[in-house]
């Protein structure tokens, strides 16, 4: 759109929703707003999260007037239990499984959602608490599903029997569960991670931040009052960093750089981004994009661009595994970012 209506002149007022979030798109959108809104003073924007840091986004813009409305939400208890390891590659089902069978036996009735770092996991922490016999219907939630099981997710189970909902973390802002009154948070998830040696974006399992812990928690207090069991410790909850790093800190910059240039941007170094890109993620990038065709040894775009210019990462994934021949764990590790990023697109 910004192609062909620079100063988006059909647009009165833009809303950016969920801009903790700080996807590439999020971040490119706050800087070219940055710099369009001296030129479209009429135009009003808003920008909404339950979980930035509402100060650095107002002087960002300048000052920009900070609004708090606060929800309709009921107290949510938080208790912590700490399994004997708490490394995040290494989750201990059996403590999920303990967690949700204590948390079904509470009375009062209500729905269990439990965040989970993936599709395997989902499947291992279910057997887990199926083995538990639980009078429950354990419904697993993620991108592959058929759009039949997932609406299963979304249904109200018959009378007198609760739900158990495994989740991925697009349960923790993009879905929306109804009836959930209990949490269970692992504190991991799956986190996208540029390696630039091998130039691949990896999906480690990683303890989530503190600003998605409280999404986690906020998600069992809509109903009624609710309880989050966070099987980590107090201790490590503090530890954790505020917010989760933006995704232009993690990720390959060479499709962010691709659609700058296409749209006449200049240069991405001198782009006003919330978040500066480190100088070598920059150059990885343009380093990225020569050793593709897509750019010549000026750093303009080549005819080869125009292909990309539209793709996504999966399509420049695929683009390299097809063109540049990919085997081994090099192609298994970009099978399961293609996965993940086909997950999240979905979300």
């Amino acid at each position: 759109e910004l192609a062909a209506d620079r100063d988006l002149k059909a647009y009165s007022a833009l809303i950016i929703d969920e801009a903790h979030e700080r996807s590439l798109n999020i971040d490119f959108l706050l800087g070219y707003l940055k710099t369009l809104l001296p030129r479209r003073p009429d135009l009003k924007l808003i920008i909404t999260s339950a979980t930035i840091d509402p100060g650095r986004f107002s002087a960002f813009f300048g000052g920009a007037p900070v609004i708090e409305v606060s929800g309709r939400m009921y107290p949510v208890e938080v208790r912590y239990r700490p399994t004997d390891d708490e490394n995040p590659e290494r989750l201990n089902f059996e403590a999920v499984a303990e967690s949700v069978e204590d948390l079904c036996a509470t009375p009062g009735g209500g729905d269990v959602l439990v965040f989970l770092p993936g599709e395997r996991e989902i499947r291992l922490a279910g057997d887990a608490i199926v083995r538990r016999s639980l009078d429950a219907d354990v419904l697993p939630l993620y991108s592959r599903l058929t759009d039949q099981q997932q609406d299963q997710v979304f249904r109200t189970s018959r009378a007198g029997r609760r739900r158990v909902i495994l989740a991925t973390n697009v349960a923790e802002t993009s879905l929306t569960v109804p009836g959930i009154r209990f949490v269970v948070d692992t504190g991991v998830a799956r986190i996208k991670r540029y390696d630039p040696a091998r130039k691949i974006e990896r999906l480690p399992v990683e303890p989530i931040s503190q600003a998605s812990a409280r999404q986690r928690a906020g998600r069992c207090g809509r109903v009624a009052a609710g309880v989050c069991v966070r099987l980590y410790s107090e201790e490590s909850w503090r530890k954790r960093p505020a917010f989760t790093d933006p995704e232009i800190l993690r990720s390959s910059l060479a499709n962010a750089i691709l659609q700058m240039r296409s749209l006449g941007l200049g240069a991405v170094d001198d782009f006003p981004f919330l978040d500066r890109p480190d100088p070598a993620a920059i150059r990885d990038g343009y380093e990225t994009l020569f050793e593709l065709g897509a750019i010549d040894d000026l750093r303009l775009l080549t005819g080869l661009a125009i292909d990309l210019v539209l793709a996504d990462e999966r399509d420049l994934a695929k683009f390299i595994r097809t063109n540049y021949g990919v085997a081994g764990d090099t192609l298994d590790a970009l099978g399961a970012a293609e996965a993940e990023v086909t997950e999240q697109v979905s979300a």
